[in-house]
């Protein structure tokens, strides 16, 4: 009876249970139904309003600039080499790496005994020449006087001949007699030519003195040279580096023992492309005279320099292309030859462009600009240039007009949007920017004051700007915190 029961009601539990079941089935059946043949509801739609910041565009007269790099040489670069070989003597102190040096200091001193033996031995060769000159000048004198005596002789035994002539026509005279004479007037007309002979001689003798003393001369001149060049000597004023010598070393001739470099004739060198190279040319068809700013960021403390461009190159380089520019600098303090710079090419004005931000340009050259009911409109503008993070744009056909100062994937040609007011954004992106200013104690101030005053590697201008900035009330954090980090702590 026990088994039957619970049989029974097991069986009547799986009955409930698919019956529960069924209508379960049954509910969500009808549910689907009902809401599939439902017909559809329509809500009201919004149109969606997109908040910009937008720039008026305002025609200018705008000179634009050109950002590249290049690299600071020195004007002025000469390498010191020996004229002369020999061991060295004595170096001056100033003869070391970084060593400043005035124009016409003595560097070093080459041991000098071979070229004065070699200047006395020049000098007494011109004078053993010398002396030939006055012999041979004597030697001419004597000549001509002999020359004076022989040509009186000849003269008394030509009037003897005639005489004995005459003598012989009346027929007085004999013959013997007549050609007596008449020898001894050839043999006067001989020593007058032995005598000429002598004197040619005696000039050609003079001449070949003249000769042997101009060649001595020149011995002796090139001795003093290399005597004198014995002793190097600085060009002009600045610095030497690449030095490679000490006492009682030997050098040879024409060997490099340092370089010479002025600091202060500083030029920079660098490279523009065609494009840009073209823009600076201009309507003038020259390059020269453009402004130049270079500027060198170390640490946070930037040395800039002014200048002139100068010069381009002449041809270009193989495998190079664009063109080398170099600029003369006028006023570059802390700034050497080798260092990387950016340098900063001031172009001619351009009137009627603007500058917007480069986010507001699309990469299909258009901007959008704000029309009629705020909806945003695309058009097509003419890019000059580009501007660091802004593009220079014509501004002829966009002057007063307002455009997107920054395009997004939501916005585009006939969204409609609400513009931001300028005063608003400029006092957000003022605040943002402001730089935090910080209050000193005194100790404080007084010790970051005395790490600039004893800091005699910072440029001039540097040091006056922080301790301009350390006289204030308040001192911006940055420039605190870069101080600290420099006296350690």
């Amino acid at each position: 009876m026990r088994f039957l029961r619970r049989t029974l009601s097991g069986l009547f539990l799986f009955a409930l249970t698919l019956g529960l079941l069924a209508y379960a089935g049954n509910l969500l059946r009808s549910s689907i139904e009902a809401r599939m043949n439902a017909e559809p509801r329509a809500f009201p739609t919004q149109e969606r309003v997109a908040s910009v910041r937008t720039v008026t565009v305002t025609p200018e007269r705008i000179e634009p600039e050109l950002t590249v790099f290049g690299e600071l040489r020195s004007s002025r670069t000469v390498g010191l080499r020996a004229s002369v070989g020999g061991i060295v003597q004595d170096v001056a102190e100033a003869m070391v790496e970084g060593g400043t040096v005035a124009s016409g200091a003595l560097l070093l001193q080459i041991d000098p005994a071979d070229a004065e033996s070699q200047l006395a031995r020049a000098r007494v060769d011109l004078d053993d020449a010398l002396s030939e000159g006055r012999e041979a000048e004597r030697a001419l004198d004597l000549g001509r006087d002999e020359l004076a005596a022989a040509e009186a002789q000849a003269v008394l035994r030509e009037q003897a001949l005639a005489r004995q002539r005459g003598l012989q026509e009346r027929g007085i005279g004999t013959a013997p007699e007549l050609e007596a004479a008449e020898l001894s007037a050839s043999s006067a007309s001989q020593a007058v030519l032995a005598r000429r002979q002598t004197i040619a001689q005696a000039e050609t003798r003079i001449d070949q003195a003249a000769t042997r003393r101009a060649r001595a001369e020149i011995a002796v001149a090139e001795a003093e040279r290399d005597l004198a060049n014995t002793r190097i000597t600085a060009p002009f004023d600045g610095q030497l580096t690449e030095v490679a010598v000490s006492p009682g070393s030997r050098v040879t001739a024409n060997e490099q023992l340092a370089v010479l470099v002025d600091p202060t004739a500083l030029e920079v060198a660098f490279r523009v492309s065609a494009t840009q190279y073209a823009r600076l040319l201009g309507k003038a068809h020259r390059i020269q005279g453009a402004p130049v700013t270079v500027r060198l960021d170390v640490d946070g403390l930037p040395l800039t320099g002014t200048g002139r461009v100068v010069r381009e190159a002449a041809v270009v380089a193989q495998g190079q292309t664009g063109r080398l520019i170099y600029a003369e600098l006028d006023d570059a303090p802390g700034l050497r030859p080798g260092d990387f710079v950016t340098v900063i090419v001031t172009e001619r004005p351009i009137d009627d462009v603007a500058r917007i931000p480069a986010s507001a340009l699309g990469a299909d050259d258009t901007v959008l600009a704000l029309g009629p009911d705020d909806r945003l409109e695309s058009i097509v503008v003419d890019v000059l240039r580009p501007q660091g993070d802004d593009v220079l744009i014509a501004a002829a056909a966009l002057g007063g007009r307002d455009i997107a100062a920054q395009r997004t994937p939501l916005l585009g040609a006939g969204i409609k949007v609400r513009p931001l007011a300028d005063e608003a954004m400029s006092e957000e992106t003022a605040a943002v920017s402001a730089p935090n200013m910080i209050a000193l104690d005194p100790d404080h101030r007084a010790r970051l004051v005395a790490f600039v005053e004893a800091n005699e590697r910072m440029p001039a201008e540097t040091r006056d700007r922080l301790m301009e900035q350390l006289r204030q009330d308040k001192v911006p954090a940055e420039v605190v915190d870069r101080l600290e980090s420099r006296m350690g702590g």
